[in-house]
């Protein structure tokens, strides 16, 4: 079957082309019997006006998206489903991007939306110093950059939680658990999240008075289940005398495939090695033995990168960037012996 056209309702209506798109964008324009006459073509032929053209035609698309960094963590779904909140009290429309790690396909979300003429892009980047996110905004689409710290971002609006106290708050908890053969476990470590967690992890080493020989670091190439099992294959490699007993993983999908690996070659959890996680996504308190983990408030992450991004879309030239960040909180659980109540906060 074809697609009708705004020319096919102007001919069956008889009015000019201009006439029909007034009627669609400005009705109170048209006089009330020719306004009917092109109602009426609009029904007849069954014409579904093409809201993403009209609206980039005036300049103002109604779209929105968030460029995810891997949209099988059940993080960034929560962090998306406080945008989509906001999005929909805005009358916006929410498209998520799923870069899954991955910087060229990331290249690829940012220039396709560069040219879609988004009405603003949120980003959990691989690199937040990609030229294509410069040209976003040259072209006059916002960016709000999320679960990011400021940093070097000073000129746009970031939301996140201080992933260094975040590092800190989790090394912290298992030395006074007493624990002081450490480990690190996370990567690629050019995601600033993961950087930013292992050098809090460092630093609580240290400031503890250990060496820092004391933290081994285990990279992973991914930050996903199966990422945190071959992590626990390389960690029982190492002999049983200076094998870590306490274990920071830099999210709760590590540290969960983690605690699987563990589990299945009868190592004792926490008994024999203590496992924190991040995130504390809603798995890490379902797991066979509840995880501890450094908790983010991800809904609320959303909602707040969401609101900054529709004032900066709705009024760009009185705007000015806002950097909130959030405090990290330790949700202690049965994987570090601690009581399920207990809670520090950074």
């Amino acid at each position: 079957m074809a697609t009708v056209s705004i020319k096919d309702v102007a001919a069956r209506a008889g009015v000019s082309l201009g006439t029909v798109s007034n009627v669609l964008n400005r009705p109170a324009a048209v006089r009330a019997a020719t306004r009917a006459k092109v109602e009426a073509a609009i029904a007849e032929l069954g014409f579904v006006p093409n809201a993403s053209a009209r609206q980039l035609a005036a300049g103002r698309s109604r779209t929105i998206a968030y460029v995810v960094l891997d949209a099988t963590n059940p993080f960034f779904t929560d962090v998306a489903r406080g945008i989509e909140d906001v999005a929909k009290a805005e009358g916006l429309a929410l498209f998520i991007c799923n870069s899954d790690q991955d910087v060229d396909r990331e290249d690829q979300y940012l220039e396709q939306l560069t040219q879609l003429r988004a009405r603003g892009v949120l980003i959990t980047a691989m690199d937040y110093a990609n030229p294509r996110l410069q040209r976003l905004r040259d072209a006059g689409v916002p960016v709000v950059l999320v679960d990011r710290a400021p940093g070097d971002s000073a000129d746009w609006c970031t939301v996140g939680v201080d992933d260094v106290a975040g590092g800190e708050l989790a090394v912290t908890h298992l030395v006074e658990a007493g624990h002081t053969r450490l480990a690190f476990v996370g990567g690629p470590g050019d995601i600033p999240q993961v950087r930013d967690r292992e050098i809090g992890a460092v630093g609580a080493t240290t400031a503890a008075g250990l060496p820092e020989s004391a933290l081994t670091l285990i990279r992973t190439t991914a930050l996903t289940i199966a990422e945190g099992r071959r992590a626990g294959e390389r960690l029982l490699g190492l002999p049983r005398r200076t094998r870590p007993t306490g274990v920071f993983c830099a999210n709760d999908l590590l540290a969960l495939g983690l605690l699987q690996h563990l589990t299945q070659h009868d190592v004792r959890v926490p008994d024999d090695v203590a496992i924190v996680g991040y995130d504390d996504i809603e798995f890490a308190s379902a797991a066979a033995v509840p995880l501890t983990s450094v908790a983010q408030p991800r809904h609320l992450l959303g909602q707040t990168a969401a609101r900054l991004l529709a004032d900066e879309a709705d009024r760009s030239s009185g705007h000015e960037h806002q950097h909130v960040v959030f405090p990290p909180e330790l949700v202690a659980r049965a994987s570090t012996s601690a009581p399920a109540s207990t809670r520090r906060r950074a």
